[in-house]
């Protein structure tokens, strides 16, 4: 066997005992993370926000000269 062959079923083998691995994830831990990255979003969309308007309040209190 050539090197290329040898490295092509060797990545083949980890592939296929990837795909089995997260195939057995429980629908429970897909729920899971589903939900941290949806309440990730919404603490990051906050934190934007606050920048934002600290920001905002520090142009306009320049502006007027304080």
């Amino acid at each position: 066997m050539k090197i290329a062959q040898k490295f092509a079923a060797v990545s083949a083998l980890s592939l296929g005992f990837a795909a089995s691995a997260m195939a057995a994830v429980p629908e429970s831990v897909s729920t899971g993370l589903a939900d941290a990255k949806a309440d990730a979003l919404t603490v990051g969309g906050l934190v934007i926000g606050i920048i934002i308007a600290i920001a905002g309040f520090k142009y306009i209190k320049r502006a007027m000269g304080g």
